[in-house]
């Protein structure tokens, strides 16, 4: 039985990591496989096929027999959708600001940061702006914004190509080093396998050389010498310039805020994005343009409209990939020395560990991994494989190689699949002349953190 609930994920994974060629959104395979694997769970656990950890509890539940073993298993299952649900309500909160922000047309005043016409100089300050941005309302919202951007900056697509491809470089690498600028990060962020000064303190320097280096190099290579013409003129932002400002830098804030809060209260992360999610929504219902305070037109910048906007099928792709991999870390593959239950996933990391002795070599192919398939399910799986404490030098290694490995691929990264949805930027294309970068840029950074966090703190 625990094959058939292997093989349930492993043909789900294939058909979410196949999601183009096979024309299928990936949240379809996401939900159908965690509905199956908790359905065999539960048959198998109440006909005492196989035993399941009682996370809840942080026990062994034997078999099926008697109310207690039935009311374990409806904890672990409870236990489980909390966990998540406190990912996906953070998430839905974050993305409901980001619409409002762009409803009100704050991310138009960044145009103004913009008076250059060095395609050297332009590299560089869209560079900054997508690993900064990226930091505060994650790598892909980040993306979308600094696309939507170049579109109005260049008018050239052959040469706007080459800007979007190094902004997925350094959106994430921007992404990792902050508990909110990733998915991935973000799970690692309120599972407590990591905090926010931790994250900043070990991650920030590899990320900045993951994306300085493939930006210096890139900054030599002919698409960017010479010179550009530039849209520098004003729009009709100019007209909304106070309400564009305010609620630009308010929605920033208010994100920025979350981990304090988090720091200050100690409750869960979407405690304090609630509070931020609130706070954005009361002051969006009176600041609007002046010209727009009529009923019919306010409704353009409600909140209402941006929870219209946010992407559902992203939602409930985490729900399900989550859950799935939920449940084979629920289900008992074994039973360690000391007579604790050994779950599927914890198996394969002992079996890895087995087969690579060297945790920060697994870790790396981790990273690579995630160019290829999506680091989401890979991160979701690391959580249940390793059990160390918070601020490890694992978690942190993890944060980095997943949140930056996907930049080698096209498709490797949410980022990367919105820049290549926008601007069709070919998958062969982006493999001959950004991958290199890309590569050289992880390779580098992992190097850098391994040397700060192993030599020169010795940390373990």
């Amino acid at each position: 039985m625990e094959a058939i609930i292997i093989l349930i994920f492993v043909i789900g994974y294939l058909s979410i990591t196949l999601e183009h060629p096979l024309k299928l959104d990936k949240t379809v395979p996401a939900l159908i496989m965690a509905a199956l694997i908790w359905a065999v769970l539960a048959i198998g656990f109440h006909n005492g096929w196989f035993d399941v950890i009682d996370t809840y509890e942080n026990s062994y539940n034997f078999l099926s027999g008697g109310e207690e073993a039935e009311h374990g298993f409806e904890n672990t299952l409870l236990h489980h959708l909390g966990k998540t649900a406190e990912i996906l309500i953070f998430l839905i909160g974050a993305m409901t600001i980001v619409e409002i922000i762009d409803l009100h047309r704050g991310f138009e005043i960044l145009k103004g940061a913009v008076r250059t016409k060095s395609k050297r100089k332009l590299l560089w300050i869209i560079g900054i702006l997508a690993f900064v941005l990226s930091a505060i309302i994650d790598n892909l919202t980040a993306t979308i914004v600094l696309i939507t951007l170049l579109r109005k900056l260049i008018v050239n697509k052959e040469e706007r190509l080459w800007y979007a491809a190094l902004v997925v470089i350094a959106a994430n690498a921007g992404g990792a080093w902050s508990p909110i600028g990733d998915v991935t990060t973000t799970m690692l962020w309120i599972a407590d396998n990591v905090t926010a000064a931790g994250l900043i303190e070990f991650v920030v320097i590899p990320s900045i050389v993951c994306f300085v280096i493939p930006f210096f190099i890139a900054q030599y290579l002919p698409a960017f010498k010479g010179e550009i013409e530039v849209d520098t003129t004003e729009d009709e932002v100019a007209e909304r310039l106070l309400s564009s400002k305010t609620m630009l830098f308010l929605g920033l804030g208010m994100i920025v805020s979350v981990p304090i809060f988090k720091t200050i209260t100690h409750l869960p992360p979407y405690i304090g994005m609630m509070l931020a999610l609130g706070v954005v929504w009361l002051v969006s219902e009176y600041i609007h343009p002046e010209e727009d305070f009529t009923k019919e037109r306010r409704q353009q910048y409600s909140a209402h409209k941006a929870l219209s906007r946010i992407e559902i099928s992203s939602i409930l792709f985490f729900l399900g990939i989550l859950m799935a991999v939920a449940g084979l870390e629920s289900l008992v593959y074994g039973v360690a020395e000391n007579g604790d239950p050994v779950g599927t996933l914890r198996y394969l990391a002992e079996i890895l560990q087995s087969a690579i002795p060297n945790q920060d070599v697994v870790v790396m192919l981790l990273g690579v991994l995630s160019a290829i398939i999506d680091n989401v399910p890979l991160v979701a799986a690391s959580m249940g494989m390793y059990d160390s404490p918070t601020d490890s030098v694992l978690w942190h290694f993890i944060a980095y190689c997943a949140g930056t490995g996907g930049s080698m691929l096209i498709i490797g990264s949410a980022a990367g699949v919105a820049a290549m949805g926008m601007e069709r930027i070919d998958f062969i294309w982006y493999l001959k002349k950004i991958t290199w970068l890309a590569f050289i840029g992880f390779i580098a950074g992992a190097g850098v953190f391994l040397l700060i966090e192993r030599v020169i703190f010795h940390h373990v």
